[in-house]
């Protein structure tokens, strides 16, 4: 019987645990015509299962290994597309269809940088459901003034309704990993997203401002705007950016982008 030693290069953890599988695929409702993607399959304890739920199933796995072994371990191996390459190069859009469904038990090692690069195009995805570190999800879902929140919360809030799910322990995985994991939806709202003038230049005014998140605002975005214009804008340019709401963050940008502050 063929096994397979899971690779630290690859964040390896593969789920295990019957009644979080079974929970996971409740939270995920999947139905025959949707646009289905699985990042990370493994070594298929949520493909089964959804294999038989969709008409179609695509699945993005790095591991060549993996990759080659998931035929074998499904009941309709014609119904799954498998592509075999590193979900932070794959571009969705080369997947048909504009409401995307992805899913998936992701590698934490790649968790955040994967969330930006899939939200580049918001527009194709119907929602996301993760399993991720539960320090990740805590900090999506922070809110300002809490030490979870920074960068990752405002990005994703300003353009995606968040739900943290439910927690999973270490015993669900193997091997285990030291850290607790949650399951989170995320959901892209278009009504979100039309308030941001420059989504670029956002992405851009936050990171500075959480680079140097102990600063104060008058400090940590003086590229950006000067302190008139942050009291202008009804901003106190004493509070530290872990201290302003995602709206606000949004209203610095909107108006760095009408003033030509790029």
């Amino acid at each position: 019987m063929y096994t397979h030693r899971p690779r630290k290069r690859f964040g390896q953890h593969f789920l295990r645990d019957r009644q979080v599988i079974d929970r996971i695929i409740t939270a995920i409702d999947p139905r025959p015509d949707q646009t289905l993607i699985e990042i990370g399959p493994g070594e298929g304890a949520l493909t089964k299962q959804l294999v038989q739920r969709v008409d179609h199933l695509h699945v993005i796995e790095i591991d060549r290994d993996l990759a080659t072994r998931l035929p074998e371990v499904v009941q309709d191996p014609g119904k799954m597309t498998i592509h075999c390459v590193d979900a932070l190069e794959f571009d969705i859009t080369d997947i048909s269809g504009a409401n995307k469904r992805i899913v998936g038990n992701l590698p934490y090692n790649i968790s955040t940088p994967l969330l930006f690069h899939l939200l580049e195009h918001p527009a194709t995805i119907r929602d996301m459901i993760f399993m991720m570190q539960k320090e990740v999800v805590d900090r999506l879902v922070a809110a300002p003034g809490s030490r979870s929140y920074g960068r990752l919360s405002v990005m994703v809030q300003s353009t995606c309704r968040i739900d943290k799910l439910f927690e999973v322990g270490p015993g669900a995985f193997s091997p285990p990993p030291k850290v607790k994991s949650a399951v989170v939806r995320i959901t892209p709202v278009a009504e979100l997203a039309q308030r941001i003038s420059n989504q670029d230049l956002l992405a851009r005014l936050v990171l500075e401002a959480f680079n140097q998140r102990r600063k104060t605002l008058r400090n940590a975005l003086r590229k950006f705007i000067n302190t008139e214009q942050l009291q202008a804008l009804g901003i106190d340019p004493s509070l530290r950016p872990e201290n302003l709401m995602v709206e606000q963050f949004i209203t610095l940008a909107n108006h760095c982008h009408e003033a030509g502050n790029q």
